[in-house]
């Protein structure tokens, strides 16, 4: 949905317009509500064409004609003359004063200056009323503003998930994906990795049959309702409305019986952002935005990390689900890999939801809803209009009919914030995985409730953010792209002379770091600041991992931003060498 001025430009300073009105737009033009001012067109001959005070003389005369008062105000672009009628008036009263100018031969064309308004209309979907997260001021991410500017298109978003149930409300914003699942027994199709994305059901048939504590349970259809949050059809009169409904959904399927591995999920993710895996042929359409709503306990791995700095690199933005353990996301993983936007979900009152995980590693909020009250009994539905209502299945075991249905979950909180990002993108396709990360946290708002823990910036808001990028070029960020030797037990310095800012740095310094190495855990990587303070990046993790690919998060805000800052790297044993390839700061 957008906007079209359908005027024309001026090239002088005199009414242009043709010297024979035609009768039927001046009709079509009569006023149908209240008037404040008009638009008078003279013909080119007549003095008020040219003349302000003519034109002054000639619009106080028609209002004492009408009865009413009738003001020169200025001069239009276009060379017409805008007439005030002394406050608003009725129809019939300015269509008095209108008539008075279209009896004169000398004007060309009179209209009522009438107003105009955002083009972004209630999507006619049908479930869309129950769509609080989208729409409503309390809790909900303020998207529908933001929908004359962006709908997603031209972006690819890759849910990493169970997989697609076909459902008629996401068949058109879907393109090919692929199935990772490496293993036959939970993929349940036969076989290992394929072309076919396909939810074939993550049910359980049995306790236990999971591992210890597990429980027996349904299919979930878990990345067909995710899909549906980001990029269902919209205006369709039928089901939900997308938030990046222009958008086109990927599925990758690495979710099936008990799970998904790893590295099924690794692959999925360097697949996803355009990266080569053995085995599995390139893929056509590349996603700028991975939404991943999964996780487990324990920190985050290098093989995550590895694969995530890997796609960020590509310029792909990689959005995880905080976790649904209330409990803090550093104990989760991805949630607490770097180079992530971290979603914690919120309910429909502002406050955090009661199973989000929290803490200060979390970057945003994001609607995640509540089925059920933190007292009612785990596993039941007591308050489905207080959950994400999303496109689902009806299958208990096996895919049956398209469904709608309330899910809550940082699960529903993630897709939210990928829909956000790939409107982002579509709106300003230069923006790069950090800059869509900050714009998402420095337009957030405040959470209407509270968020014991932490949940980051605040509650995301679709419309600030769209504008934000659309009005403001992204920040620049200075970058050195010499090569710097890193030899061994050596100590070497790259530097970056930061001009033109003003003040001090922000709390959010991004600090961009590819450095090639064969093995990482003998560096130390230091951002130093103009006056010499020292912020440690990176301190001999990663053992014999190569090379690091990397954003970093940096509270700057007691440093001056101008002056010379620098990326010092110590190598602190022998047998492996490389070097600074370049580094970047993002203000």
């Amino acid at each position: 949905m957008s906007v079209t001025l359908l005027a024309g430009t001026a090239t002088a300073s005199v009414a242009v317009a043709s010297e024979t009105p035609a009768a039927a737009p001046a009709a079509a033009l009569a006023p149908t509500a209240p008037v404040e001012n008009l638009i008078v067109g003279y013909k080119s001959s007549a003095s008020e064409a040219s003349s302000n005070s003519a034109a002054a003389d000639d619009a106080t005369a028609k209002g004492k004609k009408a009865g009413k008062k009738a003001k020169f105000d200025r001069r239009l672009g276009t060379g017409a003359a805008l007439v005030n009628l002394g406050g608003t008036v009725a129809p019939a009263e300015a269509a008095d004063v209108m008539a008075q100018f279209r009896a004169d031969p000398d004007v060309a064309y009179v209209e009522p200056d009438t107003r105009a308004y955002a083009t972004a209309v209630t999507p006619n979907d049908t479930e869309y009323a129950k769509q609080w997260d989208l729409f409503e001021p309390t809790a909900g991410m303020n998207v529908p503003a933001a929908w004359d500017k962006a709908t997603g298109s031209g972006v690819t978003v890759a849910v990493i998930d169970t997989g697609y149930v076909a459902h008629s409300d996401l068949a058109s914003n879907t393109v090919a994906g692929y199935d990772f699942i490496s293993s036959s027994a939970y993929a349940r199709d036969g076989g290992g990795r394929d072309s076919n994305p396909a939810d074939e059901g993550d049910w359980n048939a049995t306790d236990g049959e999971c591992g210890v504590g597990s429980k027996a349970s349904n299919s979930s259809w878990h990345g067909t309702h995710v899909a549906g949050t980001i990029a269902a059809a919209t205006n369709n009169s039928k089901g939900v409305a997308g938030i990046a409904h222009g958008a086109k959904i990927q599925h990758a399927r690495v979710l099936g019986k008990c799970g998904g591995s790893t590295s099924d999920i690794v692959d999925a993710i360097t697949w996803a952002s355009g990266g080569s895996v053995a085995g599995v042929p390139a893929n056509a359409t590349p996603a700028k935005v991975i939404n991943m709503s999964l996780g487990g306990p324990g920190a985050c791995g290098t093989s995550y990390q590895n694969a995530i700095n890997a796609a960020v690199a590509r310029g792909t933005t990689v959005v995880v689900a905080a976790g649904n353990s209330n409990a803090d996301a550093a104990g989760y993983s991805p949630a607490s890999c770097n180079n992530v936007i971290n979603v914690a979900a919120s309910n429909r009152t502002g406050d955090r939801s009661f199973y989000s995980n929290y803490g200060s590693i979390i970057d945003i909020a994001a609607p995640g809803g509540e089925t059920r009250r933190a007292t009612d009994t785990p596993g039941t539905v007591t308050t489905p209009e207080n959950g994400i209502l999303s496109t689902l299945n009806a299958g208990t075991t096996t895919p049956g009919a398209e469904i709608y249905k309330p899910y809550q979950g940082t699960s529903m909180a993630a897709p939210h914030v990928a829909g956000l990002a790939a409107l982002l993108k579509s709106a300003n396709s230069a923006l790069t995985p950090a800059q869509i990360e900050t714009a998402i946290k420095n337009n957030a708002r405040p959470l209407a409730g509270t968020c014991t823990g932490g949940c980051g910036a605040g509650l995301a808001d679709a419309a600030a953010t769209v504008a934000a990028v659309t009005s403001t070029p992204p920040a620049p960020a200075f970058e050195n792209t010499t090569d710097f030797t890193i030899g061994d037990n050596t100590t070497v310095e790259s530097p970056i002379t930061v001009t033109g800012k003003t003040g001090n740095a922000p709390s959010a310094l991004k600090v961009g770091v590819n450095i090639v190495h064969t093995y990482i855990g003998d560096l130390k990587v230091d951002l130093i600041a103009p006056d010499g303070s020292v912020y440690t990046l990176h301190n001999r993790t990663g053992s014999g991992t190569d090379n690091i690919n990397q954003v970093y998060t940096v509270n700057a805000s007691s440093e001056v931003a101008n002056g010379t800052w620098k990326l010092r790297v110590n190598d602190n044993a022998g047998g492996d060498t490389g070097k600074i390839d370049s580094w970047n700061l993002t203000f």
